[in-house]
């Protein structure tokens, strides 16, 4: 009972990711449960300020503040692991990289451990505790400020540091992805730290799956057609698809 709750919960969070508000008669019929049970799991995730209870419903606490780390890792998670499988296959042996913050570029980092010789740049302690298993990968982690909720290191210092680099490819995550093709996030330091980390590769791989064009933040860190491949789960909309074709990028699905 315990894991199809958290299941639900996560599936109620991924949903209002999309939607500005959700009453509770429409997240019942998404979920498939009653509407007594969506009432209880509202209030359980309102008491760990997963998302705001209103009158009839909820909505995330904030569509211009990023959500905790817990809950980003677990939103769209199967999509998110489907994107690593494939953005793994992708990278080849004896190449270097750069990989920045991220749930989803953590799945890449999972979906490298049999690679051969890769040397990875990261301003992500995750990123460097996964791949640390690995004694065939030599890891170099960016100095700078820890950004302890999710072990992000960002600033000036991580800037001047990745500056010393220029590598084969850059795998970047990003918050949003906008109509206009702009890649978005939420705090300014590290947007400085992605947009340096494009500009010192040689080829750049955006990893982000398809609820991150539902979603808003306030900071840019650049354009599609600063990318030179898009992996995704998948892109359902015709739309979608010809706004990432219009910035001359290929696209990779996973699912």
């Amino acid at each position: 009972m315990a894991d199809l709750a958290a299941i639900r919960h996560r599936s109620l969070v991924e949903y209002l990711q999309g939607a500005r508000f959700a009453g509770v008669e429409e997240l019942a019929q998404v979920l498939g449960v009653t509407q007594q049970t969506v009432r209880k799991d509202l209030d359980l995730l309102a008491s760990r300020r997963l998302l705001t209870r209103v009158r009839g419903g909820a909505m995330l606490e904030s569509r211009l503040d990023n959500i905790g780390y817990s809950t980003r890792r677990a939103i769209a998670a199967h999509a998110k692991d489907a994107i690593g499988q494939k953005a793994a296959q992708l990278l080849p042996n004896n190449a270097s990289l750069f990989l920045n913050i991220g749930t989803t570029t953590e799945a890449v980092a999972r979906n490298l451990l049999d690679h051969e010789h890769l040397l990875v740049v990261t301003n992500n302690l995750n990123v460097a505790d996964i791949l640390a298993q690995n004694s065939r990968i030599e890891v170099i982690v960016a100095g700078g400020r820890l950004r302890a909720n999710d072990r992000a290191v960002i600033g000036s210092l991580t800037v001047d540091f990745i500056k010393g680099f220029k590598v084969d490819y850059a795998v970047i995550g990003t918050s949003a992805l906008d109509a206009d093709g702009d890649l978005l996030d939420f705090d300014i330091n590290e947007v400085t730290v992605s947009q340096t980390i494009i500009a010192q590769a040689r080829k750049v791989m955006l990893v982000a799956d398809a609820t991150k064009f539902e979603r808003q933040a306030p900071a840019r860190i650049g354009s599609l057609s600063d990318i030179d491949l898009f992996v995704t789960d998948t892109i359902a909309d015709d739309e979608r698809t010809r706004l990432v074709q219009r910035h001359n990028v290929d696209i990779v699905t996973a699912l």
